[in-house]
């Protein structure tokens, strides 16, 4: 899917890590959100409350995913599942445009 139609976008930018990592809420008439973002390249850690997917769209990143030992790459394309109330690392080795999706 290229575009998300009849959904309402929260104004206020989500901002991490000085402004290194960026993102805004898409909600759907359902209830259900998304935030679209780009991250600039270094090194991060997220917590999650939600079960979450997050898409590359473009860029790639290395995870550390919970419960794993290994970094995984992840290029424009492809996506990740982190379960809910979990911490996952990321390495960001060129801009990257994301989606993520919650449940």
């Amino acid at each position: 899917m290229n575009q998300f139609d009849g959904v309402s976008v929260v104004k206020k930018a989500n901002i991490y890590f000085d402004g290194k990592v960026t993102s805004r809420i898409i909600k759907f008439a359902d209830g259900s959100r998304k935030t679209l973002g780009i991250m600039m390249p270094g090194d991060y850690e997220f917590g999650t409350d939600e079960n979450e997917l997050m898409e590359i769209l473009a860029g790639e990143v290395e995870v550390l995913l919970p419960g794993s030992n290994t970094w995984q790459t992840i290029v424009g394309g492809k996506s990740f599942e982190v379960p809910a109330h979990a911490k996952f690392g990321i390495k960001v080795k060129s801009v990257t445009d994301y989606c993520c999706s919650y449940s």
